[in-house]
């Protein structure tokens, strides 16, 4: 199984600081998709206390549930005696050299084969749907 690290603010939700900005396009898209295929999500963040659990129930209402939180595993006790470093096969992270090249872009270097036609018709069905509902109840 591929262990994939994953950055909360910059990476999953433009950055907002203690508070949670705006869903970063195709993010949970994305890794819903990559939970489907069988590999292990670790929510790997800066974030500690109330700002963590706030980005972690996010995360939850958006259906990303991960396998750990800044752990290696969940059973994990983190003290000083264990490294802070997660052993994970891939890092997705808006701090790489060069940035983060968006959601699109790491679908497409861990699945060259594969487009992001699937991804981009839930996303768009999706939008659409909460369209509906909104208009349904008079909002714009």
């Amino acid at each position: 199984m591929i262990k994939i690290a994953v950055d909360f603010d910059g990476t999953i939700v433009e950055h907002c600081y203690p508070g949670i900005g705006k869903v970063k396009l195709f993010a949970f898209e994305t890794l819903k998709e990559l939970q489907k295929k069988g590999f292990i999500i670790i929510l790997w963040t800066v974030r500690t206390g109330k700002e963590l659990e706030e980005a972690v129930e996010f995360c939850r209402n958006n259906g990303v549930e991960f396998y750990a939180v800044n752990k290696n595993y969940p059973e994990e006790v983190v003290n000083e005696s264990v490294p802070r470093k997660i052993d994970a096969d891939v890092f997705i992270d808006d701090r790489n050299l060069g940035g983060f090249p968006g959601w699109s872009e790491v679908w497409q270097i861990l699945f060259p084969e594969l487009k992001m036609v699937e991804l981009e018709s839930k996303a768009v069905k999706k939008m659409q749907k909460q369209n509906s509902i909104n208009r349904f109840f008079g909002k714009k």
